[in-house]
């Protein structure tokens, strides 16, 4: 299969909808990272977004709708969950609420869970491709399944390459990290994912999978990667982060939103890079940190 990289317009978001429609995934730039997106009433179209990544079949996929009007059709939104909606959407938080029986959610979305993952985006380009489909749409990160999160097209192109049909270039992904997950399905908040937004839930204490990025090993290079370094061996590309120089560096300024914006960024060079291994200096684990330290800890994972 040929995969075409067309930058974000009109007429890409034409050829999108066309072969979404047809059960095709199309890969399209969100504020946090690039997704694979399809048709989240087509369990054909679904299949397809495994198929691409090599998903594991038992990780629900986050379904992306226009506007809480939307969103309230097919999940069932308590006053918490209302009351962040509001608040957060359109952005990068992630709410997890039991799924409301009439909706016509193929199955294989929710992983045959009773609740479902739902996000209003903040990007114009899956907004302009959800206005002309009409359609809520699942959308995983757009990469092999457990590999670094592509935040540029070409990093999709890189890892999906031959696998879809087209990619929409929308440059470079503003906050760099996956959504904020919190479930909100009954009795506290819940924290399933750390990311860009800051909630006030308990984290998660399950060891099921109830949302994406859940897995031990995840958002991994194919190079062994070591944390908490200060210096490197001569085998390794350094990350650094404030005054840790390093080969490339998350923020010389220790600021965690560029850290998190450049955050796959700099693992997809340190990857291509000719050393054979990765090292990344510590990142203090407050705030905004604490989701970036969550994605290197799975990256540095051993793999399932």
């Amino acid at each position: 299969m040929e995969t075409r990289v067309l930058p974000f317009s009109d007429e890409s978001i034409a050829e999108a909808t066309r072969l979404m429609l047809a059960g095709q995934p199309v890969a399209v730039p969100t504020e946090t990272v690039y997704g694979l997106a399809a048709d989240a009433t087509n369990d054909e179209a679904v299949a397809h977004i495994y198929e691409a990544k090599g998903r594991p079949r038992f990780t629900p996929l986050i379904v992306h709708v226009a506007d809480l009007a939307v969103a309230r059709q097919i999940g069932d939104f308590g006053d918490e969950a209302l009351a962040l909606a509001n608040r957060h959407w359109p952005g990068p938080l992630t709410l997890v609420v039991p799924l409301r029986r009439e909706a016509k959610i193929a199955s294989i979305v929710t992983a045959g869970l009773p609740n479902i993952a739902i996000r209003v985006p903040d990007h114009p380009a899956m907004q302009a491709l959800l206005e002309a489909i009409g359609r809520p749409l699942a959308a995983p990160s757009a990469n092999a399944s457990g590999a670094i999160s592509p935040t540029r097209a070409a990093h999709v192109l890189k890892s999906l390459g031959g696998r879809i049909p087209l990619i929409i270039d929308g440059g470079a992904t503003r906050r760099g990290i996956e959504s904020t997950i919190v479930a909100a399905t009954g009795g506290s908040l819940r924290l399933l994912r750390r990311g860009p937004i800051d909630v006030d839930a308990a984290p998660t204490s399950g060891s099921g999978i109830e949302a994406p990025g859940q897995l031990a090993s995840h958002y991994a290079p194919s190079k062994p990667l070591r944390l908490d370094a200060r210096t490197a061996d001569s085998d390794e590309f350094l990350i650094g982060f404030g005054d840790i120089a390093g080969d490339a560096n998350l923020s010389p300024t220790a600021d965690p939103v560029d850290a998190a914006a450049r955050l796959f960024d700099l693992l997809h060079e340190a990857d291509a890079s000719v050393k054979s291994r990765i090292a990344v200096a510590p990142v203090p684990n407050d705030g905004l940190g604490a989701a970036i330290n969550d994605r290197l800890q799975r990256a540095a994972a051993d793999r399932q």
